[in-house]
């Protein structure tokens, strides 16, 4: 950001919280703002938004075909990118669309949980769904594939390879897929069988997919599973809830009784041995894969090569920690979101971003630049950190102090219940103002001005190679 004398050289009209227009801190760009925290006009980069908190608020960006509309975030949002869009009310009442990787324009309608509808230049991806009396849909609802009539009564879904229909959900269905076939009439009983298969990937490698054998009776009492059939690694499950399950691998054992509470765990593969007892309470490991001492809540300590997880009087204390380089982070809360702090370091350059917030007091961060910003208080940021809608159309409401620093500028700002006290500095310029504008200074390399109830009072100017008195 580029500051020089020329930036005050027209003076302008500041009132506070009024009404006040300066140079963003942070990036390049200005910022309005008017009738305290309810307008704002800003300016950055390439980006423009607008807002009423917390009514509306309009974000466009057109460098990379980005725009968002928030009524009453998060009520009502409209967010496009490119051709692809989408708008929702509530979550429960949506459009969509937007062009597909084979360039099949798509339209979609939905009134969950009700009504399903998606329109296509190819007529394969069309459906229609009205629940629960006919339909179909595709990639919905976690599945590829869904038809149904009168559901409960039939319905057909399809994951992957997998096909299953289902007769009066969920007491009865059939299920096949590559190599797989099964039924259960449950709770009563269930059976599934898989052969080995050979699966091809898109570089023409190919892998084997164990087969198993799935059985239960009068679930959730009685289980019988031998899985990862023909592979390196064939697993034998058995159990009776509640008295007892176990499951015996090459790779690793484990016996539980008294399910879940009391449990022993051998895993050669992570080289760790594990007792619980009663689970998730007391749980105590060893080896080189893993090692954690529990006595919930009094104390946890648990670490492996990748991850760290301590609490002391949980929930009054509680460290986080991994370390996959070149990502290094570490979280530290107590008592949930009334003091978290949060540090994330690039192993590789050595650079940090830092995060320290209370609920319901403030939020800092400081970013891998150095850019740093302090915000007071803060309702909803330490509980939903980065959500641009809660930025952009709450944040303003309650942000009664925020302080912004640019270490590469050398600009850095404070600002008190929205501009009523604002002060502004630079290695080239100093500006404040407050009381709704009735005192104004500002002060450049070249020149100083007061204004008291917006009457110049003082002006000095430096000739070259003079000096002001």
């Amino acid at each position: 950001m580029r500051f020089s004398s020329s930036v005050f050289a027209q003076g302008g009209f500041h009132a506070g919280l009024l009404y006040d227009q300066f140079p963003l801190t942070l990036d390049s760009g200005q910022r309005t703002e008017a009738v305290g925290p309810l307008f704002y006009d800003q300016q950055k980069d390439s980006e423009k938004t607008w807002a009423f908190p917390p009514i509306f608020s309009h974000d466009a960006d057109p460098s990379v075909e980005s725009r968002e509309d928030d009524f009453l975030y998060p009520l009502m949002t409209y967010e496009s990118y490119g051709q692809e869009y989408r708008w929702q009310f509530c979550q429960l009442l949506s459009f969509a669309g937007g062009n597909t990787q084979d360039d099949s324009h798509q339209k979609r309608f939905t009134l969950y949980p009700l009504y399903f509808q998606q329109r296509s230049r190819n007529p394969d991806e069309n459906y229609t769904a009205l629940i629960p009396i006919y339909g179909h849909l595709q990639h919905r609802l976690f599945r590829d594939k869904i038809f149904f009539v009168m559901f409960p009564i039939y319905g057909q879904s399809q994951k992957r390879d997998v096909v299953t229909d289902n007769y009066l959900y969920p007491f009865f269905h059939l299920r096949h897929g590559d190599g797989m076939t099964g039924w259960q009439f449950w709770p009563l009983v269930g059976n599934e069988h898989k052969v080995v298969t050979i699966q091809t990937n898109g570089f023409g490698d190919t892998s084997i997919v164990g087969g198993y054998d799935k059985f239960f009776a009068l679930w959730p009492i009685y289980f019988h599973q031998n899985n990862g059939v023909g592979t390196d690694n064939p697993e034998k499950f058995r159990a009776v809830i509640p008295l007892y399950d176990y499951s015996r691998s090459p790779k690793r054992d484990s016996t539980t009784v008294i399910w879940p509470f009391f449990s022993w765990i051998d895993d050669r593969e992570k080289k760790y041995h594990e007792w619980q007892g009663p689970w998730p309470f007391v749980i105590f490991a060893r080896g080189e894969g893993k090692t954690t001492d529990r006595v919930w809540p009094i104390f946890s300590e648990s670490h492996d090569a990748v991850k760290e997880s301590d609490s002391y009087l949980w929930p009054i204390y509680i460290y986080r920690r991994t370390h996959s380089d070149p990502l290094d982070q570490r979280r530290t809360r107590i008592a949930f979101y009334l003091f978290q702090n949060t540090v994330e370091k690039n192993t590789a350059t050595g650079a940090e971003k830092h995060r320290v917030e209370s609920l319901p007091f403030f939020t800092y961060q400081r970013d891998f630049n150095g850019n740093s910003r302090l915000q007071i208080l803060a309702l909803l940021e330490p509980v939903l950190p980065n959500n641009r809608g809660i930025e952009r159309n709450w944040s303003p409401l309650w942000s009664l102090w925020i302080s912004e620093h640019n270490p590469k500028t050398g600009a850095s700002s404070q600002s008190f219940l929205w501009n009523l006290y604002r002060h502004e500095n630079a290695p080239h310029f100093k500006k404040c103002s407050l009381l709704f504008g009735l005192f104004q200074y500002q002060s450049t390399g070249e020149s100083k001005r007061l204004r008291l109830f917006y009457i110049p009072v003082m002006k000095t100017h430096q000739q070259a190679g003079q000096s002001v008195k």
